[in-house]
């Protein structure tokens, strides 16, 4: 049996549902039998790997597909929309995602430094690269670890050292380096940003954001540009809209009281931008959604899991 054939087994039998946390640290499952529609969450520090079927990420106006030929990393939290475009009960979609623990990384960077490749945008913080048999047959041996968990505790930290090791010699390495770094401009950015995520509501500047990363206004915005793929002040729209679409959704607030609790003062400028980003207006989207139960769930649970 070849390495994705076994990994396609191995989550076939302990994939419980759509998203299924393991006995593995930092290791989850994915399975789905039908395509979804774009939903909006943040994709955290992590590898993503797809053994069955096709997956469209979009973060701001960049749009990445990957497959069982591909692999996509993160390595700051960034809010995507994303759409699983392939599966079928026949042929389901099967896959995994592995969080980034930069103690490791840097832990295996002291003790063995290696190289990676290195490129134009080499700082974007979400980035599709060729899946090679090395990488694989690695992953396949963690996902192994379901089977027999008494293994986990000893075996999965060094399986984990050898994936590390696989992608920071791989095509992306340089940027799953910059993680392990602690000044480097990428952990300066993802601090702004966890900063962001805990204030989006408030009215602040780029001045302010600099202040907190420890550059000038315009190396910030360079920098956070390059990393996010949108501005400081995209980013926080993205994650404002985001919020108020779950308070529509989940909890029945209606547009008006959503828009402003997420930071807005204008209720016409909340709706605008709140059709750019989800093609209907807040009260039809929400209406939209609540009249579909399982679209309902995707969402909700998409926002608590991602």
């Amino acid at each position: 049996m070849s390495a994705i054939d076994h990994l396609r087994d191995l989550i076939g039998r302990h994939a419980a549902g759509r998203r299924t946390p393991t006995a593995v640290p930092g290791l989850m499952l994915f399975h789905s039998e039908s395509r979804s529609v774009p939903l909006n969450c943040i994709y955290r520090s992590r590898l993503y790997l797809i053994v069955q079927g096709r997956k469209r990420v979009e973060l701001g106006q960049h749009a990445f597909t990957y497959d069982d030929s591909h692999y996509l990393i993160t390595t700051v939290d960034l809010p995507v929309s994303s759409a699983v475009i392939e599966a079928s009960p026949h042929q389901p979609y099967l896959a995994l995602s592995i969080d980034f623990d930069p103690t490791m990384l840097a832990d295996l960077l002291l003790s063995a430094p290696v190289g990676g490749g290195r490129g134009a945008g080499e700082e974007a913080g979400l980035a599709v690269a060729s899946l090679d048999e090395a990488l694989l047959d690695s992953v396949r041996r963690l996902v192994a670890l379901l089977d027999t968990p008494g293994d986990i505790p000893v075996l999965a930290p060094l399986v984990l050292q050898e994936i590390y090791y696989r992608l920071l010699t791989g095509p992306l390495g340089a940027r799953l380096r910059a993680i392990a770094v602690a000044d480097s401009h990428l952990t300066r950015i993802a601090g702004v940003m966890a900063w962001m995520r805990a204030h989006y509501a408030e009215d602040f500047g780029i001045d302010e954001l600099a202040r907190l990363a420890g550059m000038s206004a315009p190396s910030l915005f360079r920098h956070f540009k390059a990393v996010a793929l949108m501005s400081p002040m995209q980013y926080r729209t993205c994650i404002r809209l985001q919020e108020a679409r779950r308070r529509l959704v989940a909890d029945g607030d209606d547009a008006a009281e959503a828009g402003f609790a997420v930071g807005y003062d204008s209720p016409s400028q909340f709706s605008r931008d709140y059709r750019r980003m989800f093609g209907t207006p807040p009260a039809r989207d929400a209406a939209r959604l609540r009249g579909d139960s399982m679209l309902l769930a995707q969402e909700v649970e998409a926002e608590r899991l991602s």
